[in-house]
């Protein structure tokens, strides 16, 4: 059975460094930009297959020049078994 990991995060970042931060995400596999805010705040989406990919992103991401926060605000797992 495969499985793939969903999970929402909210970075904060320092509003002026906002486009720095969001080109570096664009470049971190799995992960989609969604809604963002003038104050600095972007919600990013990622897949994949192990948990471990979730957080070795996570910690990715948390390192990024102008982050000050990461947090995840929701992950789901779900099976592939029975697509075709």
């Amino acid at each position: 059975m495969e499985q793939i990991h969903i999970t929402s995060l909210l970075v904060h970042c320092r509003p002026e460094q906002m486009t720095a931060v969001k080109a570096n995400l664009a470049l971190l596999p799995g992960l989609e930009l969604h809604q963002e805010s003038a104050a600095g705040k972007v919600v990013v989406v990622l897949e994949a297959e192990h948990e471990s990919q979730i957080l070795k992103t996570l910690e990715q991401i948390q390192n990024l020049p102008g982050v000050l926060n990461a947090a995840m605000i929701y992950h789901e797992l779900l099976s592939t078994e029975g697509e075709a």
